[in-house]
C-alpha cells in the first residue's frame, strides 16, 4: 500500500474519531463540525502519520500566504476527510514526505482561497 493511500486511510479514521456524534442520525455522510485546537489536531496527525503533519503544516503556511488568513482546524479536517482528500493537500503530504521543496512551493501556489 502506498504512503499516500495509507495516509488517506489513517486520516479518514482520524476524522471519524474526532467528529462529534450527533444525538440523532442525520445523513449517511458524517458532517465535520466543531473546531478543536489546531495543535491538538496536528498532534493526532503526528501519531497517525508524521508525513501528514508535515504536509498539513506546509498546506497551512501556503494557505495563510495565499489567502491572507489562518486555516481553521475544521477546514483542515475537511480537506483531509472529504472524498479522497483535497488533491493539493494530499500532493503536499507526498511532496513533504519525499522532501521535494520545489513541489511543495509549486503546489502552495495552486491553493484555492474560499470565497465569502
Amino acid at each position: 500500500m502506498s504512503l499516500l493511500t495509507r495516509t488517506a486511510l489513517l486520516l479518514a479514521m482520524l476524522s471519524i474519531l474526532t467528529t462529534p456524534v450527533p444525538a440523532h442520525a442525520q445523513s449517511d455522510a458524517a458532517a465535520i463540525e466543531g473546531d478543536l485546537p489546531i495543535e491538538s489536531y496536528l498532534s493526532l496527525l503526528t501519531q497517525v502519520a508524521p508525513a501528514a503533519r508535515d504536509g498539513a503544516e506546509a498546506y497551512m503556511a501556503a494557505f495563510r500566504k495565499r489567502c491572507g488568513r489562518a486555516l481553521q482546524t475544521v477546514e483542515l479536517r475537511r480537506a483531509f476527510a472529504e472524498g479522497s482528500g483535497d488533491p493539493t493537500l494530499m500532493a503536499m503530504v507526498r511532496a513533504t514526505h519525499q522532501k521535494d521543496t520545489a513541489a511543495v512551493q509549486r503546489l502552495g501556489a495552486t491553493i484555492a482561497c474560499p470565497r465569502g
